[in-house]
């Protein structure tokens, strides 16, 4: 049916699709309380020392009172997902139809499907207490990227982005101090402030706690007219 109609009404039943999904989603995931969105390369395999360290990372995130929220794929996301489940905590993945199907993980037991990246991204930030970003490939580092820029730009209230696994990550964030900053001057210097590297998922974890038990823990200054809010950051 779809491939008859002119091009003004599939725009106006792909704006219908868009609602659906921007519903569906607020409606699923507003009563899952605090939670962490985890990142990662779905190419990661379980016997690798990220995937690892991404489901002991899940783990203590659901001791800490925390839901796990993933891409919903393989890999870290896999992995994540495992340690949410297998701790006894909420474990979601927010799955993306793509042209090469993704095939969802068996650890979710909350699910939700997409078919735009962009509503995507919003249920990511919109319920997310803080982002921990394991090692992985383009979409990782757009998820990363985002969420600097999000809080670079006071459109979202700070909150902890993590990165796990220095060896992996310091050749990144050397070559940002070294040419965004020092060379360039196309940052300031306190956008090199707003992520940490960390090897640990207990130190990951404590970062996260601490802030949302409030900024005099975390160490994590707002930016000027920001709010941290009880239910989390939010994206205007």
């Amino acid at each position: 049916m779809m491939d008859t109609l002119d091009n003004p009404v599939k725009d106006l039943w792909r704006i219908f699709r868009v609602m659906a999904e921007f519903t569906e989603g607020f409606e699923e995931l507003t009563s899952v309380g605090p939670a962490v969105s985890i990142f990662g390369s779905a190419r990661a395999k379980p016997n690798e020392r990220y995937y690892k360290l991404a489901v002991q990372t899940a783990s203590e995130l659901v001791k800490a009172g925390f839901a796990v929220i993933t891409g919903g794929g393989g890999g870290i996301m896999q992995a994540a997902n495992k340690g949410a489940s297998e701790a006894g905590g909420q474990s979601i993945g927010l799955n993306i139809e793509l042209p090469l199907e993704q095939i969802p993980n068996d650890y979710q037991n909350l699910s939700l499907h997409f078919r735009y990246f962009f509503v995507r991204k919003v249920m990511f930030l919109k319920y997310a207490h803080g982002f921990i970003v394991f090692p992985g490939g383009f979409g990782t580092m757009d998820e990363f990227f985002e969420s600097l820029v999000l809080i670079q730009t006071l459109r979202q209230a700070t909150f902890p982005v993590i990165l796990m696994g220095s060896d992996y990550w310091d050749g990144l964030t050397n070559w940002m101090k070294q040419k965004m900053l020092d060379e360039h001057n196309y940052i300031a210097p306190e956008d090199l402030d707003v992520f940490t590297v960390v090897d640990d998922p207990k130190a990951a974890v404590k970062i996260i706690v601490d802030f949302k038990e409030g900024p005099k823990h975390s160490g994590l200054d707002l930016p000027p007219g920001m709010k941290k809010t009880q239910d989390g950051p939010r994206v205007s």
